[in-house]
């Protein structure tokens, strides 16, 4: 069986190894947290088994355990330093077995690897077993409703590197509106302007998976907060947001139904 008192207990164990008093830390840490709720949240409103609702905060727990690793070595997030996900794979699978320290039993050793493996990929694919695409679909889920929690609840100049009022003054670059138009998710080199890669944290919904995750999103009212947490001196940009809330809103409502 999974229990997830005792993963929970070594991973507070894991987390003693690193600076705890660290704002990247303590950030990934609450955000560990947020992803474990949502998981749940996501997975009792499927009705889920119990062992897959423990499976897959199992996972929404260990899911960015590589990226501890990548600020002690990097003291950054950026992709460019460190596949984390496939580091995670590697810690928690590697010669070192450090998944035996969370769950004893192997029963479920290959859903939770290709689950973190994939949980950060542009795209979901190459999966073929059911199950296991069932709890990569819900950790993306997951991941990205906790990360609106994020965008709300971070300052802007953080997030974006300038302040809020500096970024509504910028435009969206024609690439990333008719990328997102096309209801696509945003590669990350496509982004130039602070407006780009806050575009692109609203093109994250076009990559969910289960009403119930649309379902959260639309009773938090995700899609408008997002939106309106930028003031907008650019017209243009102005303009385009108030159209893509609207879209967005009515995407998903779609969805919900």
């Amino acid at each position: 069986m999974i229990d997830l008192k005792y993963a929970n207990r070594e991973f507070q164990k894991f987390l003693d190894e690193y600076d705890r008093e660290d704002e990247k830390v303590k950030l990934k840490i609450v955000h560990t947290e947020g992803v474990v709720k949502c998981a749940d949240e996501i997975a009792v409103r499927m009705g889920l088994s119990e062992e897959d609702r423990n499976l897959a905060c199992l996972i929404a727990l260990l899911h960015d355990i590589g990226r501890f690793e990548q600020l002690k070595l990097f003291d950054s997030f950026q992709p460019d330093t460190m596949d984390h996900a496939s580091y995670g794979v590697e810690i928690l699978f590697g010669h070192k077995q450090m998944i035996r320290r969370f769950v004893q039993e192997d029963t479920w050793d290959e859903i939770i690897k290709t689950a973190i493996a994939k949980h950060s990929d542009f795209r979901l694919k190459g999966i073929e077993d059911d199950r296991a695409l069932l709890h990569a679909r819900l950790i993306r889920d997951a991941d990205k409703l906790d990360n609106c929690r994020v965008k709300l609840e971070e300052s802007i100049e953080v997030l974006l590197g300038v302040t809020g009022e500096e970024a509504g003054k910028q435009e969206i670059t024609e690439k990333i509106w008719d990328t997102c138009m096309k209801k696509s998710s945003i590669l990350s080199a496509d982004r130039i302007t602070a407006m780009d890669y806050w575009v692109s944290y609203l093109a994250y919904f076009f990559d969910l998976n289960f009403p119930a995750t649309f379902s959260i999103i639309q009773e938090q009212d995700y899609v408008k907060k997002l939106i309106d947490r930028i003031p907008y001196e650019n017209q243009d940009t102005e303009r385009k947001m108030q159209i893509l809330c609207d879209w967005i809103q009515e995407y998903v409502k779609e969805m919900v139904e």
